[in-house]
């Protein structure tokens, strides 16, 4: 499975961005999925996860209200749509796909990443 991520950029503070994972190979309709930051010398965190047929989602704290999780399994895509963009969002955003087909918490759930996509926002 390959998983490419794009929609990164420089925004300011308020703005909004959606980012995309295309994929290619493997089943994508039987996958778990999720998105994941990272900033330098900080581990790898979830923001939001999604199960196989897109009917259960789950979003950490900091992306409730603000981020939505999506799937198209018709295109093989994933979106993250990013609302009100704080300084602190400021990361390279991973997808993720998992043999699973049900949400994964954790970086270890799984099998398969992007290469990341740069998100910048600026104050």
């Amino acid at each position: 499975v390959t998983l490419v991520e794009s929609g990164g950029g420089l925004v300011q503070a308020g703005a909004s961005l959606r980012l995309s994972c295309a994929a290619s190979g493997g089943t994508f309709s039987s996958y778990g999925m999720a998105w994941f930051r990272q900033v330098p010398g900080n581990d790898r965190d979830l923001i939001a996860a999604i199960n196989w047929s897109g009917s259960e989602t789950y979003y950490v704290d900091f992306a409730k209200g603000r981020f939505i999780i999506s799937r198209d399994s018709t295109t093989k895509m994933l979106h993250l749509q990013m609302n009100n963009l704080k300084v602190d969002d400021t990361a390279v955003y991973y997808c993720a796909a998992s043999f699973l087909p049900e949400i994964g918490l954790r970086a270890p759930d799984f099998n398969w990443w992007g290469q990341g996509t740069q998100v910048t926002v600026s104050s």
